[in-house]
């Protein structure tokens, strides 16, 4: 059976303003929204080119008190279509539902009022309004998405709304309350409302948003006549959309993804999220100049930004259910000097942001799973004209030995690249910089998956050069390796030594070189990985006992907490170097966090913030955390699922096999709908094969 929007469904949680808690977001492919601490406000409202930044709109007064101030607690459910906010007050039960408009740049917010006391009872609400709505194609580079904060008001008395006009863009916003309230001004709507014991009353928040008045109009009163029915084909799209990941031939992507079939309803569950957590970033919008996009964070920051190192993580995923889009992804940023930015944003098409250490190792990694289970070998010879004079005549292949060889532009004495400083590398732990070991290793898997690759085109000369130096880099990557604690050093410009107790040198080196370290050093990193890293249900990036935990808070690579990849990979780490056991037990805590929806850039460790509901917390966007609700990184689970536990193997040529690797997991399960260029397979803890 495939999972529907309610089988998806968070935990129940319950917060206040001033708690700390990530307000959660929606998607419909379009754009975001987020909702507020509130039970109908919203914030984060961007369709990319259309603005509004992260302006809050649509807050409610209670008989003239702002929500928040009263410190009643709201109960906060996400689905992938919608989120449920709920709370008590004064005898009235208040729920309402979020909801973004299939393919409209519009929310809808779904009031609910019932009068739960035994007596007739009154009360006041008031929706206030902001207009902040812009259109640009080139103002998407910073960290919020733009805005004008000079939109033109006007009243429409025929609706009860309110229409925004941005003086600088052609954009319109309008926002209202239907039925029709009692009363409106510049600033919102107000109604009175009188309920008998037991009576409801629903109202709908209508937030549309065009480029013509007209249009804006019709979609606002389209939105008003069909309150309940869009937000029932909102939910029933979703339904179709997951149904689609899972369906060969589907008509949403180029590729499909298998199925799961468990009793283990934890390990199920982190299998949808960690799908859900890439495809909540998938932008169908007719403003992107290459066609469908992934960006990286949602709702808040980075919008339309497609951040290189992060899509390296859920490439697997990626390469199975969107091959196309994959292999165009890859195109484009061989069209771009990779070593002067992150990234790329779709309204433009043109590179942003500063050089991120890990771009060649990350492409490489896309390449590798898109080439491996689709079997596109002809890809290899075509040419791409690249960024630089020197990039005219290259093939494919070319450019994979470029990245493969990049490592060069970096070299050091002692034979290994140096990385740059903090702002190249994880940005918050100023003890990991220039010669790193994670990097390091990733070139030598570079070097020898290109040297593969000539192998197969037959050119010798070229994959012996790359074998070589591989061999080279490894040996004076060795030095690195702190002898009998299980972690590594990173080398200064000096120099100088550095013990650097971090995850991501863990999760690397064991994800790359893990053939060629000994059974001593094998066992080593297992326990440091357990002892310092390990947390029952997340992972802290950085060791509490390195010198360096002093430095940040932020905890997507400090001691408090983790992006989520890195619990994913360094539990596939484990499986990599024989600790089944130890790494199924780590996952099945770490499946206790997909209760509060996709993956956040951060969670924080049970040591530094109490769970949520039992699973790690969401950590906060606000200062000095400053974390995006969801990711796309957390598709890793995808493969520990996938690679680890069903054990399965492919390469471009040799075939597939399966090695699976159960432990305690659910010895009747299943994954199926397998497909390896081509063909379509079953793999279940006796291995794989084809299916009839």
């Amino acid at each position: 059976m495939i999972y529907t929007v309610n089988d998806l469904a968070s935990t129940t949680m319950e917060h206040k303003f001033g708690d700390m808690f990530n307000l959660p977001g929606l998607t419909n492919f379009l754009g975001c929204v987020q909702v507020d601490m509130d039970l109908t406000g919203i914030r984060s409202v961007n369709f990319p080119p259309f603005g509004c930044s992260d302006v809050i709109t649509g807050g409610l007064f209670l008989d003239n008190r702002y929500f928040p101030t009263l410190k009643i607690p709201v109960k906060f459910t996400w689905y992938p279509d919608r989120i449920v906010r709920e709370a008590d007050y004064n005898g009235f039960n208040i729920k309402t539902i979020t909801s973004l408009v299939v393919k409209k740049r519009a929310t809808v917010v779904k009031i609910e009022i019932e009068n739960k006391s035994a007596a007739v009872r009154e009360l006041k609400l008031k929706m206030v309004f902001r207009g902040t709505v812009t259109k640009t194609i080139d103002k998407w580079y910073n960290f919020l998405p733009p805005y004008e904060s000079d939109n033109k008001v006007e009243i429409d008395q025929n609706r009860k709304s309110l229409m925004y006009k941005a003086q600088h863009s052609q954009a319109f916003l309008m926002q209202g309350l239907f039925p029709h309230c009692d009363d409106i001004n510049e600033y919102g709507v107000e109604t009175s409302l009188k309920l008998v014991a037991g009576e409801k009353k629903e109202l709908f928040y209508i937030n549309a948003i065009d480029d013509t008045v007209g249009d804006v109009r019709n979609l606002y009163d389209s939105i008003a006549m069909n309150g309940n029915k869009t937000i029932q084909e909102s939910r029933d799209d979703w339904n179709e959309e997951i149904k689609a990941i899972f369906t060969p031939g589907n008509s949403r992507y180029s590729g499909h993804l298998p199925t799961l079939e468990t009793d283990d309803e934890e390990i199920l569950r982190l299998y949808y999220m960690s799908i859900i957590s890439v495809i909540y970033f998938k932008r169908d919008n007719p403003y992107s100049v290459y066609g469908r996009a992934y960006d990286t964070l949602v709702p808040k920051y980075w919008q339309s930004i497609t951040f290189i190192w992060d899509y390296s993580l859920s490439s697997l995923i990626h390469s199975m259910l969107d091959p196309k889009v994959t292999k165009k992804y890859l195109e484009l940023w061989m069209h771009k000097d990779i070593h002067q930015h992150y990234g790329t944003e779709f309204l433009t098409g043109k590179a942003v942001g500063p050089w991120y250490s890990a771009n060649d190792y990350s492409l490489l990694m896309i390449a590798n799973n898109y080439l491996n289970w689709n079997d596109d070998l002809e890809w290899l010879n075509k040419q791409i004209t690249g960024s630089n004079k020197n990039d005219q005549n290259l093939k494919v292949i070319d450019y994979f030995e470029k990245y493969a060889k990049a490592w060069k532009l970096f070299e050091t004495k002692d034979g290994l690249a140096d990385y740059g400083g903090i702002n190249n590398l994880l940005e918050c732990v100023s003890s990991y910089i220039h010669q790193v070991a994670s990097l390091n290793a990733g070139n030598v898997f570079a070097m020898r998956l290109v040297a593969n690759l000539f192998d197969i085109l037959g050119e010798k000369s070229r994959s012996s050069e790359l074998k070589r130096e591989a061999e080279i880099m490894l040996k004076n990557l060795g030095k690195l390796y702190v002898d009998g604690k299980g972690f590594w050093n990173a080398r200064m410009e000096d120099g100088k030594l550095i013990e650097v107790r971090h995850c991501y040198d863990f999760l690397t080196v064991t994800n790359t070189i893990q053939n060629d370290l000994s059974e001593k050093q094998k066992q080593e990193m297992a326990d440091f990985v357990i002892n310092e890293l390990k947390s029952d249900t997340w992972i802290r990036g950085l060791s509490p006992e390195d010198n360096d935990a002093i430095y940040s808070v932020r905890p997507d690579h400090q001691w408090n907490g983790g992006y989520p990849a890195w619990p994913c990979f360094s539990i596939k780490g484990l499986y990599n170097i024989g600790k089944p056991d130890e790494a199924f037990e780590w996952l099945k805590g770490v499946a206790k966090s997909v209760n509060q929806g996709p993956f956040g850039q951060a969670h924080f460790v049970e040591s530094a913030i109490d769970p949520e509901n039992g699973g790690a917390k969401k950590c906060p966007s606000e200062p000095p955390y400053m974390t995006d609700w969801a990711v796309s990184g957390g598709g890793g689970f995808f493969n520990v699922i996938l690679e680890s536990i069903f054990g399965i193997r492919i390469s471009l040529k040799d075939g597939i096999s399966a090695n699976p690797q159960f432990s305690s997991f659910d010895p009747k399960a299943k994954l199926y709908n397998i497909q390896y260029q081509g063909k379509l397979y079953m793999a279940d803890k006796n291995g794989i094969h084809e299916q009839e």
